[in-house]
Order: C-alpha cells, then sequence, then structure tokens
C-alpha cells in the first residue's frame, strides 16, 4: 500500500511513540475542579516559557482566540485584526456572534504586516457614534510569513500607546521563533518569549508543527486568565481529565521545538523542486507553509491538479490558493514524491 503524503496542513500529524508513553503516563485529575496535575504542569510550563503569569489549556486555537477576544472585549467595542488573519476570517465570526464584538478588518501589506498608518486610522475616536476600540490582533506567522521582530515591537507599542490590549494570534509561535531564531543565530525559546513579551495575551496551538494530537493555550496576568477560564466555561471547553492531551503538549515543548527547522526545511526543497514548471508561480517559504498559484492556461486547472496529486496519494488543499504545509510526519522522500507528481501533471 502506497504511504500518503498529507501536506494538506500541520494539524494532520500523528503522535510519536514517545508522546504516547507520555499520554499514557499522565497522572490525571478534574481540570473543573483545577486539580489535574499534568494540566496544572502544562500551564505552569507555557506561561513560565512565554513570560507570563498564568496560562489557560483549551481545546482549539479558536477556542482560544474566542476566550481572548471576550477577555479583552465588550459588548459594544471592536478589535483591529487583519483581513487574512484567522481569527477574523475562518473562525466562523465567533467574536461578533458570541461577544457583540465588532471586528475592524485591515489589508495586510505585502509581508503580512498591517501598516502602522493604518492600523492608527483604524482606532475610533471617544464617541458615541462608533464602536469602542479595544485591541490590537496580529498573527505571527500568518500563512506562514514571520511578521519581523522590529514591526511587531512598533505596531504593538504604537497600540500600547492608544491604550488597546494587544493579543497575538500565536497558533505557529513556534514556527515564527524556529525561523526568528535562525536569522539571529539566537535559540527559539528564547525568541518565542521575546515576541510574546509585545503582548498582554498569546495564544499557541500544540497541534500544528509541534505534533500534539488537540490543544492550545491563552497565556496571560492571572486576572485576565480568570476572565477567560469563565469564557472557556460558557463556551463548552471546561474538560475533565484532560491532562491526558495536556501531557503531549507538554511533551511537545520539550522535544519538538527544535526540530520544527526540519519541517521548513521541506518546505523550501518542495519549492526549489518547482522551480521553472510553467504555469506555477511558487512563493518562497518562510516557514513550514508554501503556497502556489496557478497561471496562464493554467489557471483553471486547480482541481484537477489536487485530483490528480491525490491518486498518487499526496494530499494539498487549495480553499482559497494551493498551499502546502511540512510537517514532521514529512521526510524528504515524501517531498520528493510530491515534487515528482506535480511535474508529471505539467509534464515539466
Amino acid at each position: 500500500m502506497t504511504t500518503v503524503i498529507d501536506l494538506r496542513s500541520d494539524t494532520v500529524t500523528q503522535p510519536t511513540a514517545g508522546m504516547r508513553a507520555a499520554m499514557a503516563a499522565a497522572p490525571l485529575g478534574d481540570d473543573v475542579f483545577g486539580d489535574d496535575p499534568s494540566v496544572n504542569a502544562l500551564q505552569d510550563k507555557i506561561a513560565g516559557l512565554l513570560g507570563f503569569e498564568a496560562a489557560l489549556f483549551v481545546p482549539t486555537g479558536t477556542q482560544s482566540n474566542l476566550c481572548a477576544i471576550l477577555s479583552h472585549c465588550q459588548r459594544g467595542d471592536e478589535y483591529l485584526v487583519g483581513q487574512m488573519a484567522h481569527c477574523y476570517r475562518w473562525e466562523a465570526g465567533g467574536g461578533a456572534v458570541f461577544g457583540s464584538v465588532q471586528p475592524q478588518p485591515i489589508s495586510h501589506q505585502a509581508d503580512g504586516t498591517l501598516a502602522l498608518a493604518d492600523i492608527e486610522a483604524a482606532i475610533k475616536p471617544d464617541d458615541p457614534h462608533f464602536a469602542r476600540s479595544r485591541m490590537l490582533a496580529l498573527e505571527n506567522t500568518l500563512g506562514g510569513k514571520l511578521l519581523p521582530m522590529e514591526y511587531v515591537e512598533q505596531a504593538t507599542t504604537l497600540a500600547r500607546n492608544k491604550g488597546l490590549n494587544r493579543h497575538l494570534d500565536g497558533a505557529r509561535l513556534f514556527n515564527a521563533a524556529v525561523a526568528q531564531a535562525a536569522k539571529l543565530g539566537s535559540d527559539a525559546k528564547t525568541e518565542a518569549r521575546r515576541i510574546a513579551g509585545c503582548f498582554d495575551s498569546v495564544s499557541v496551538c500544540f497541534s500544528k508543527g509541534l505534533g500534539a494530537p488537540v490543544g492550545s493555550a491563552l497565556c496571560g496576568s492571572r486576572d485576565f486568565i480568570a476572565r477567560a477560564r469563565r469564557v472557556r466555561k460558557m463556551a463548552g471547553g471546561a474538560m475533565r481529565q484532560s491532562g491526558l492531551l495536556a501531557a503531549a503538549a507538554s511533551y511537545a515543548l520539550d522535544h519538538h521545538v527544535d526540530r520544527m527547522a526540519q519541517d521548513h526545511q521541506l518546505a523550501q526543497r518542495l519549492a526549489d523542486g518547482l522551480q521553472g514548471v510553467q504555469g506555477l508561480q511558487v512563493e518562497a517559504p518562510q516557514t513550514n507553509i508554501m503556497f502556489v498559484d496557478l497561471t496562464g492556461e493554467a489557471r483553471q486547472q486547480s482541481q484537477g491538479l489536487l485530483d490528480h496529486l491525490a491518486a498518487r496519494g499526496v494530499l494539498a488543499t487549495g480553499l482559497y490558493r494551493l498551499r502546502f504545509a511540512t510537517h514532521l510526519d514529512v521526510d524528504p522522500a515524501g517531498v520528493d514524491r510530491a515534487v515528482t507528481a506535480i511535474r508529471e501533471f505539467f509534464k515539466a
């Protein structure tokens, strides 16, 4: 049987043998009562790693962002956010639906940033005609792009000076940290803490590049996390013996951060392998996500390409652009199979 190369997302990873062993050995309690030792240990670990007072373990990154929005903002408030940010575009409008919090979307620059002038212009004056501007949300990485550290500092300083709370959707924070560390000759966990230090709250996903099966964490001050815990309960995210899942996340933090550099290298290998294919425009990857656009006469062949790849045991996604994500269950041979299948489709 041919092994499937799943490049749809880094969420498809399977727990490693070491992670499964950690899950099986995890001491358990009831997290709703606050006495699951594995959950408490994970919350302390991620909060300490990123420099916050407290953290909250939640089932998904979507719920983590929802808890953040509803804890920072009240009914009639708004948050400033990028047009392609996950917490605006891909989370079913949760902040507006459940919290009556209005998003104020802002167009991205080519590098994924929001222009500082656009952020400032979007902040509403204190006037009863307008929603109250309360929060700036950034995402790092965004579509696999690393937000430059200087920009993150400038944007969050602007928000703080204007009285806005600052939230980071760091679903792939450790991909950003690994890429930033590679540029600076630093350590990934040090860079993760530097990035997080610019924000009042940070959401981190364990089930993407870190390779855990389930879970995210929301970090912030003790008061903020107390508010978020109440939102988590209302949103149905208070789990019981969730230490099984927390143990997997804790194992990932201990063992899977530095290895993410391999995923970045494999994304670059995929991009290199597709150079020169007529009909393909490859966006150079910065981390583990690579986008491809079909050009010219090939523009209408997106679904045909996906079907061709699937028939050859290679899975990708094309929700709005062709996207390929590398992760711990992809190896160089799998990437090379994907390159061969794509070139076969274009007869390149």
